[in-house]
């Protein structure tokens, strides 16, 4: 089988997020059929500036076909229009404008997709980018949608209702996440399967090397990813600092990631910025737990790892997925105010049975559900049962139109933070019957 695989930025330079999640999902795929990777010249997920060559390379043993993005983003630009689209009653005219300035707009990229009848499938990552949208239309009978869809107020454009009746199937990351766009897009009916990712977590880490190299001979707590606002870490350094002010501690919190904000000057934090996968695997096996602070998630990769080495989580319960993950897990603890952050570190600090009982809980878990052998079935499962159903004559789906002239410019379209507000809220709970049953009765909660 010949599989396209499209997402905004590749190479093995870029990790975390959807786009370490696309290479490891197109270097596994590869194993079994022929897999191109379609991207942009894009190295930053800011800007899009056209930093790589175009044309094709070999990023580890997969054909990699790179395309110009035609021009950077303008940060104001794209605040002055998210701001219309998020916060007021727009048009789809706005919410086209919005799509193309987010970026990366490559027209270059929609049209080698368009192009592309060799390939059987094409399976694109991040529904709200310019070419997950612009090239899933142009082949909806043969698009495969990972959505990486977070809780936030992209969910509640409109456009993207179209795009997730429209693929042939999707492949989502979480109980969750499907929860969500079934109940914004009423997509029922299009094929969809559970299936995250899986990591290349090593089989041997040394964790009292990971000590010795950067000096650390205290107990600690690991946050691994971008330091960023927008991932929480605000809240995350003040809580700690809340902990340490009123514990008996000698626990530090290190910090790992390229930063984007200021890391406060603390004696009990202590930021190594961006580590290779050696020390950070080794790391993470030498914490006591990791912490994961976002509100938005669609996966936490970081925190399979986590689980993957036998570490427990502490999460924001205020994100669906993570707190959904902790709970069908039994692998970890969430918090939902700076006061329960204290208390649950508290317990995980002092109790080191707790600690080890959540490790082993995780490490479990992630064998069952995140093993790459159960990663690679899904999809070649999924993919095997469309090419039954084209064998069979089963009809593909086709494009929605959009509105015509005057009705493309009329001001109907709801703001997208009023559409999040009203989508059910919480995590998927396990139940005896099945997750996706579950997923009906959630609670609803303000956004």
């Amino acid at each position: 089988m010949k599989l396209g695989l499209v997402v905004q930025r590749y190479g093995a330079d870029v990790n975390g997020g959807a786009e370490q999640h696309a290479r490891y999902i197109a270097e596994h795929l590869a194993r079994h059929h022929d897999v191109e990777v379609w991207t942009t010249c894009a190295r930053d997920y800011v800007t899009w500036a056209n930093e790589r060559p175009a044309g094709v390379e070999d990023v580890n043993g997969v054909t990699v076909r790179r395309f110009p993005v035609k021009r950077p983003r303008d940060p104001v630009d794209f605040g002055r229009r998210s701001t219309v689209v998020f916060d007021t009653v727009h048009s789809v005219a706005d919410e086209l404008g919005w799509l193309r300035s987010e970026g990366p707009a490559s027209s270059a990229l929609v049209g080698h997709i368009a192009r592309a009848a060799d390939r059987d499938f094409i399976i694109f990552f991040s529904y709200r980018y310019y070419h997950a949208w612009h090239g899933a239309r142009a082949v909806p009978g043969r698009a495969l949608l990972v959505p990486t869809a977070e809780r936030d107020p992209a969910i509640g454009v409109s456009l993207f209702q179209l795009l997730f009746r429209e693929v042939r199937a999707l492949m989502y990351n979480s109980f969750e996440e499907r929860a969500m766009i079934q109940a914004v897009s009423g997509n029922t009916a299009v094929p969809g399967v559970v299936v995250g990712v899986g990591s290349d977590v090593p089989a041997h880490v040394e964790p009292a090397r990971f000590r010795r190299q950067f000096g650390i001979d205290t107990p600690f707590i690991v946050y691994v990813g971008r330091v960023d606002e927008n991932k929480g870490c605000t809240e995350l350094f003040a809580h700690f600092q809340q902990y340490v002010r009123s514990s008996a501690t000698r626990l530090s919190l290190v910090v790992i990631g390229n930063a984007v904000m200021p890391v406060p000057a603390h004696p009990r934090i202590r930021h190594l910025g961006f580590l290779d996968d050696r020390d950070k695997f080794d790391a993470m096996a030498a914490a006591e737990a990791l912490v994961m602070p976002s509100y938005y998630e669609s996966l936490s990769m970081v925190a399979l790892e986590a689980w993957a080495l036998g570490r427990p989580v502490l999460a924001n319960g205020r994100c669906d997925v993570l707190r959904g993950q902790c709970v069908r897990s039994n692998a970890g603890l969430y918090y939902e105010s700076a006061g329960e952050f204290v208390e649950v570190l508290r317990a995980l600090e002092l109790s080191r049975s707790l600690r080890h009982a959540l490790g082993r809980n995780g490490h479990d878990y992630f064998v069952r559900h995140y093993a790459w052998p159960v990663i690679e079935r899904k999809y070649l499962d999924m993919l095997d049962r469309l090419r039954e159903d084209d064998r069979a004559g089963q009809p593909r789906p086709a494009p929605e139109p959009l509105p015509g002239w005057f009705a493309w410019r009329r001001r109907d379209r709801l703001a997208a933070t009023e559409v999040l507000a009203s989508l059910p809220a919480g995590p998927v709970l396990p139940s005896s019957r099945s997750v996706s049953s579950a997923a009906a009765e959630r609670r609803r909660r303000p956004a």
